[in-house]
């Protein structure tokens, strides 16, 4: 679905990604994992070509998007929806609008069958009841759901998340985790997701990738990463103190 070879991006001459090769089955949830500045959300705004790779080829089910300009890019753009660290809502739009934006600015439906699929997917995050209120008036969790509603409203192949869960508590990050998983499960999508949250990507993956220094260092299952003897995975998980008897100490974490 999604495969890296030798991708190299460089910032006024400052390489960033050295050389990134990746692999993203279809339908499956791939998180990237590591350090700041080791390339994640890069590689991610990479996919989706919002940035420009200095060499390399990034092929999205067998296209190389590099290649693509004007029409050619947008039809391989409509492949993906995209979750923003931010949630990046329009402050001036109720939820319902900032959802039905996409459909507006990219369809030809109907008014009526525009409100039956923003209705649909509100339902989907449990936000149908705020869709008429403005996003300064919902909790920063409820602004990722808005968000999550908005990238999956026109039915997506590929999702990619830039840190779902951060800035929230706890509790509304497991809730993130738990849709994240049931989007994945009931829509069949191909998800990608930059985290620095261990216990998201542990829970919520079907292979995590570490990246250290701008390229893969391991991707493996959950279970396999959290056996790692790899020393920059070692050191990882450490600094947030992640057992790799997590899933025996937390067996709740298994989403079903």
């Amino acid at each position: 679905m999604i495969n890296f070879k030798n991708v190299v991006k460089e910032f006024s001459g400052k390489p960033v990604l050295r050389g990134m090769n990746l692999n993203v089955a279809k339908g499956e949830t791939i998180s990237l994992v590591g350090t700041s500045g080791a390339g994640k959300s890069v590689t991610l705004k990479h996919m989706v070509r919002l940035l420009e790779a200095t060499s390399g080829e990034i092929l999205i089910d067998g296209e190389n998007i590099l290649d693509k300009d004007g029409p050619e890019l947008a039809r391989m753009r409509e492949k993906f929806g995209y979750l923003f660290q931010g949630a990046a809502l329009l402050q001036w739009m109720s939820v319902f609008e900032n959802v039905a934006l996409p459909l507006r600015e990219n369809t030809k439906l109907s008014d009526k069958e525009i409100e039956e699929k923003v209705v649909s997917v509100l339902e989907k995050v449990d936000l149908l009841a705020a869709a008429e209120k403005l996003p300064a008036n919902i909790s920063g969790g409820m602004q990722k759901r808005a968000g999550l509603a908005r990238a999956v409203v026109t039915e997506p192949l590929i999702l990619l998340y830039d840190e779902p869960t951060s800035g929230l508590d706890p509790v509304t990050s497991r809730t993130i985790d738990q849709l994240i998983h049931d989007l994945q499960r009931d829509l069949g999508v191909t998800s990608v997701v930059v985290t620095h949250d261990m216990i998201s990507a542990l829970t919520i993956s079907d292979r995590i990738a570490m990246l250290h220094q701008g390229r893969v260092s391991e991707v493996s299952t959950p279970k396999d990463f959290l056996k790692s003897e790899n020393e920059v995975v070692r050191n990882f998980l450490d600094s947030q103190c992640i057992s790799s008897k997590f899933f025996e100490e937390f067996p709740e974490r298994t989403l079903s």
